[in-house]
């Protein structure tokens, strides 16, 4: 790789790494607002219409930017395209999906555990881009991803959460079904980013299309059909409305520096690099809420960390 590859490269590893930085305290942001007044008193409809509040205001904050870049005309543009549609449709997964999915899990299952859990969209991601986008998987790209999962399951596995509590279960199920969608969406993404349209579906325009996509399904198909707009607007009156403004931009900013990874360093390596967003969500805990530490937990993040490490690391070698 000559010295250009090389930086882009880094670039790359290192937009990936703040965007797990902005996810992992999103990730906590949200178990607050799904905790608070109104949404703790609507058990059924909170996930989901924080979710829905979440997107919606990441929309405006990745919109907003684009108008004053004056680059908004052309995201309108590339929706028309054929990678617009492809971009689309991977909204749908990454958004309205998995983002429904993951509240779910932190409010069955909590946060630590709904993030540790979630977290292994990327070996899911990077097999999905194995067989479908063709990128190259060298030897310590697998172990890593296998580090990853290892990890995971360290962080997540304690026995008496699993004795008979029915809602930690489907908490996990949740989180599960998360983490099969941000894969499928990180391969969707980094597969609507490779167009050759007169408007190039660089990574900005992308994530401004997804959270339009994702706010936009939640807003005309799936909140009507919950009936949960009254919610919606007790929420907007409250003060956690304020919350939600700062989870949206912080998940604007996820979103926007993890798609600009994947499109300069691909989709098994921008999503490995995400992924440790466990940690961070973790730290976040306990610095600021008090979740105790355990050697468990020392010893799945330090996994957590060397997989990504080894999936991401070798620059040297060129995205497919």
């Amino acid at each position: 790789m000559n010295v250009k590859g090389l930086k882009k490269a880094r670039k790359g590893v290192g937009l990936g790494a703040t965007s797990a930085v902005a996810w992992g305290i999103d990730t906590v942001i949200i178990g607050v607002i799904i905790a608070s007044t109104p949404f703790k008193q609507a058990t059924v409809l909170a996930p989901i219409i924080a979710a829905f509040m979440h997107d919606f205001f990441s929309a405006l904050w990745v919109s907003f930017l684009m108008i004053v870049k004056g680059e908004f005309i052309n995201v309108l543009k590339l929706i028309k395209t054929k990678s617009g549609a492809i971009l689309v449709l991977g909204a749908l997964s990454g958004g309205p999906l998995a983002m429904t999915f993951y509240f779910l899990g932190i409010q069955y299952a909590g946060v630590t555990y709904t993030a540790s859990i979630a977290s292994i969209f990327p070996g899911i991601g990077a097999l999905l881009a194995f067989f479908f986008l063709k990128e190259k998987m060298y030897k310590r790209t697998w172990f890593g991803v296998i580090l990853n999962i290892i990890g995971v399951i360290i962080l997540a596995y304690v026995p008496s959460k699993f004795n008979g509590e029915s809602n930690f279960i489907i908490g996990i199920l949740f989180s599960l079904g998360a983490a099969i969608f941000w894969g499928l969406e990180g391969v969707i993404g980094a597969w609507g980013m490779k167009g050759k349209e007169d408007v190039p579906p660089i990574p900005l325009y992308a994530i401004n299309i997804r959270q339009m996509t994702s706010a936009l399904c939640y807003a005309i198909l799936i909140v009507p059909f919950i009936h949960g707009y009254p919610l919606v607007f007790q929420a907007a009156s409250s003060k956690i409305v304020w919350v939600i403004v700062i989870a949206g931009l912080l998940g604007a900013a996820n979103y926007s520096l993890y798609y600009m990874s994947i499109d300069l360093i691909g989709a098994a390596r921008g999503q490995s690099l995400n992924n440790t967003y466990v940690f961070w969500a973790i730290v976040t805990e306990i610095l600021f809420i008090g979740t105790p530490v355990n050697i468990q937990f020392v010893i799945g993040t330090i996994i957590v960390l060397l997989g990504s490490v080894l999936v991401s690391g070798n620059l040297k070698k060129p995205k497919t």
